[in-house]
């Protein structure tokens, strides 16, 4: 009796759906949704299979769902049983009409009828044009809902607030007057405030670089094989986001001024993509360079082609070697010790030392030059605010061309001037508020500069591998040549030292005429 009463029992499946993970805890989440369906069942008498449950979005193919996925299978599997397919709301069935009776027509074919606790579905004619219409009405609310958010964002953008995820360096925090807004989120941020400025100084000379930069740091983020790959590093470069603008393509919206706090200068942005444009593209290899200081700046005093540099095995240990592999030159494949290289190199830089009487004067040169720089700011100042002017000018009637320009292409170029306008605007906003802020002390803002210059040799003695670049970078205005027999030849040293070495010639000079 009881085999009968169970073979003759309806045979129930629950389907839930909500659109997101935040949903789930929610009153309408997966589990509220199940709790209302099984007491549906239970006064239909029906006796619940199986539950299927999916946190999807509303739109697109059903069949995406991974949920409703399992349902089919489910059926699939037991062809000869009919099934009952509880929904707790229509709009938990599909929101797209299209789909909706694409879905109808899946569960006929699989003899599986469907009952919702808010509608009744009717086969008649009748039925099914209110039951299109009502599919219809969810649809049109579905895009509605999706117009109104988009605005929404939009508009937000707008003022000045970033919508989308955080990128690295910033993170949301609730703030009063501003409601979710980015803010530091150190390390990160510190460490992307060095790997920009770094890369715009020059210290970084490629993206390859600024990539290893940033990859050294552990928490730095990594995709599933543990590495940090170029495509990381040139997002970090290109991100307005970080000079504190906001471009977003996706709602038109270009150098808007973001309530956030930059990360770095609106200039330094810039001088980045300036050298990103001239730089080539290095491949981020662990290995290039990082045991050979020299490779790529010193060159084969023979055919002036940069060495190439490295490991060679011996019997009982590794030796680094710098190297020409230039076919044709009379040191091709003639290999000199890195060591005795970069001994003799560290030689030129402890020359480059000026005496402490040369670097007092340089010092009161410098001293001079920032006072009448100052002097100047004032008219510097006017003549931006001036140039902003006319920039906002341009922009109003650009605007105005495109209301009454109707071809497409007129259009579109009007855009794209306006948009060249807006980052130019952005760059003086930047550089306005820069001279209108408070003025360091000389001796705050060039007090590392001159004790490089008093010591570049304290660097490069330090034997760390970026220390010694930033001395290269800064201390030689172009590589220098070096032969295996003869040495180096006499390097091009950067202008700072080479007004050092003059002012010493006539302080000697001077002291000597002063002797006589």
């Amino acid at each position: 009796m009881n085999e009968k009463t169970q073979s003759q029992t309806q045979q129930a499946i629950i389907y839930c759906r909500v659109s997101s993970k935040a949903q789930e805890e929610e009153g309408n989440g997966l589990k509220s949704q199940e709790t209302r369906c099984r007491e549906y069942a239970a006064s239909k008498g029906y006796a619940v299979a199986a539950v299927f449950p999916d946190t999807f979005t509303g739109g697109g193919d059903f069949m995406q769902r991974p949920g409703m996925v399992a349902l089919f299978s489910f059926l699939d599997a037991q062809p000869e049983t009919s099934f009952v397919v509880i929904f707790d709301d229509l709009k938990r069935f599909a929101r797209d009409t299209r789909f909706h009776l694409d879905l109808r027509e899946a569960f006929r074919k699989r003899r599986a009828s469907i009952e919702c606790l808010n509608f009744k579905f009717d086969d008649t004619p009748e039925g099914e044009f209110i039951e299109t219409i009502m599919a219809a009405q969810g649809a049109l609310e579905r895009k509605q809902n999706g117009r109104q958010v988009a605005q929404k964002m939009k508009a937000r953008m707008q003022n000045g607030y970033w919508v989308h995820n955080a990128p690295i360096g910033y993170r949301y925090k609730t703030v009063k007057g501003h409601g979710k807004l980015l803010v530091r989120d150190e390390p990160m941020a510190t460490l992307i405030t060095d790997a920009l400025e770094g890369f715009a100084s020059g210290r970084f000379q490629t993206q390859a670089e600024v990539t290893r930069f940033l990859a050294k740091h552990p928490d730095f983020p990594r995709n599933r094989y543990g590495d940090v790959k170029l495509q990381k590093a040139i997002k970090v470069i290109t991100q307005p986001l970080y000079a504190g603008y906001i471009c977003s393509e996706t709602y038109g919206l270009n150098w808007v001024k973001g309530q956030h706090d930059a990360l770095i200068s609106m200039a330094t942005y810039e001088r980045v993509q300036d050298r990103r444009k001239a730089a080539s593209l290095a491949p981020a290899r662990k290995n290039i360079g990082d045991d050979f200081a020299l490779r790529g700046f010193v060159c084969c005093a023979d055919c002036g082609n940069p060495y190439r540099s490295s490991w060679a095995k011996g019997k009982k240990k590794h030796y680094a070697y710098y190297l020409c592999q230039t076919k044709g030159c009379a040191s091709y494949g003639k290999s000199i010790p890195r060591d005795t290289l970069e001994k003799d190199f560290g030689e030129i830089v402890k020359s480059l030392q000026p005496s402490k009487s040369v670097l007092k004067l340089a010092r009161d040169m410098f001293r001079h030059a920032w006072e009448a720089r100052l002097s100047q700011s004032k008219d510097t100042l006017i003549s931006a605010k001036r140039q902003l002017a006319d920039i906002e000018d341009q922009i109003d009637k650009l605007l105005e061309r495109i209301l009454d320009a109707t071809n497409g292409r007129v259009i579109a170029a009007y855009e794209e001037k306006i948009a060249q306008l807006e980052k130019s605007k952005a760059s003086m906003v930047d550089h306005l508020a820069q001279q209108g802020s408070k003025h360091q002390s000389f001796d705050a803002l060039l007090e590392h500069a001159l004790r490089f210059l008093a010591n570049p040799w304290k660097l490069w003695e330090s034997g760390d591998i970026t220390l010694r670049r930033m001395v290269l970078r800064l201390a030689f205005a172009d590589r220098f040549e070096y032969h295996r027999i003869e040495g180096a030849r006499t390097p091009q040293i950067a202008l700072p030292f080479k007004a050092l070495r003059r002012i010493s010639v006539g302080e000697f000079v001077s002291g000597a005429a002063g002797g006589t």
